[in-house]
């Protein structure tokens, strides 16, 4: 998919409990898996471990949302990413950075 302006609503959250835990699903683009990441409490303290597939660099943004969710909702969070964009400039990623930021704020602003 070669854009330059990306359509939001192409770009997707989906939530689902695990238990007491929560996965979230977050797609847009040529959609796949480029990383995860999990963040679990530990004592009062948020670890976070993260895997990548080669060549991706998805695990920029799931860490620290991973962490941020946990932190906010006192639970196990796992983050699994995938969004690719042909030919996307500095501009167009952190426009995918943005919009995806907003969409958590929007989940975690209907927990809370």
């Amino acid at each position: 998919m070669t854009t330059n302006q990306i359509d939001p609503e192409d770009i997707e959250l989906k939530a689902t409990a695990v238990g007491r835990d929560l996965l979230l699903l977050i797609s847009g683009g040529v959609r796949h898996i480029g990383a995860t990441s999990t963040a679990y409490l530990e004592g009062e303290q948020v670890k976070v471990l993260t895997s990548a597939v080669p060549h991706h660099k998805e695990h920029t943004i799931s860490e620290p949302i991973a962490i941020r969710v946990a932190e906010a909702l006192n639970k196990t969070v796992t983050v699994v990413m995938g969004i690719h964009y042909d030919n996307l400039t500095k501009e167009g990623i952190m426009e995918v950075v943005e919009i995806v930021n907003l969409k958590v704020n929007q989940y975690l602003a209907q927990q809370i």
